[in-house]
């Protein structure tokens, strides 16, 4: 488990990689997913997710980051995501 601070800082150095500036990132409880982001650069995650393993939350970081630059599930969004999961995987 990963205090929230310790997992905010994660997603600062991970959007700081990937070259993304979240303005607010926010932790609570969600029933349904685990993290949504705003057009305005707000992302919030599931409290849940401070208890999974590392990669599980960097891919649900990675996620929510590169949908702020890339509103959708389009072909940009899915090339991305699947560079950066390569990238996170070679670097463990």
């Amino acid at each position: 488990m990963v205090t929230p601070t310790e997992f905010k800082e994660d997603v600062l150095t991970l959007a700081k990689e990937v070259g993304i500036e979240p303005k607010e990132i926010h932790i609570r409880v969600m029933k349904k997913k685990w993290g949504s982001c705003s057009s305005r650069g707000r992302l919030t995650f599931d409290k849940k997710l401070l208890d999974e393993p590392k990669e599980a939350r960097f891919k649900v970081i990675l996620h929510e980051l590169l949908h702020l630059r890339y509103p959708n599930h389009g072909r940009m969004f899915n090339s991305m995501l699947t560079t950066y999961l390569k990238n996170i995987d070679k670097n463990k």
